[in-house]
């Protein structure tokens, strides 16, 4: 009885962390063109790849089609600047590109909340393929 208590509290603590992992930190509109004005980040756009040829962060990598070789994409430095974004302040995606990176090692990953439309709706400059 004790095991299968045990196994049952393991099991609980194990689809808590899931369920629930820890925060990503966002970061501000004037933070994150700081940090592209300075070259200082990685930005990972998880719109998909139709949306990332409509129009994107400047700089930032389609994390939908590179995510099986993003370790390569992403700077050797684990402290460096990583920023993940997706639609806009309701949109969830962004975690997938968050946490590959957390995963790979990464301390320093942020989130852009607003996304590609608060990007657009602010004025700032957008590329497209």
């Amino acid at each position: 009885m004790k095991k299968l208590i045990t196994l049952l509290s393991t099991l609980c603590l194990a689809v808590a962390v899931y369920a629930a992992p820890g925060k990503i930190a966002d970061i501000s509109h004037t933070e994150l063109q700081a940090a592209i004005a300075k070259k200082a980040v990685t930005v990972l756009d998880v719109n998909g790849s139709d949306s990332f040829a409509e129009g994107r962060i400047p700089g930032a990598i389609d994390y939908i089609a590179h995510k099986a070789k993003i370790a390569a994409l992403l700077p050797k430095d684990k402290s460096a600047l990583v920023v993940a974004y997706c639609g806009n302040e309701q949109c969830t995606a962004y975690r997938a590109a968050a946490d590959a990176a957390v995963a790979l090692g990464y301390t320093n990953v942020k989130h852009y909340a607003p996304g590609i439309d608060g990007w657009v709706k602010s004025g700032a400059k957008v590329e497209k393929s």
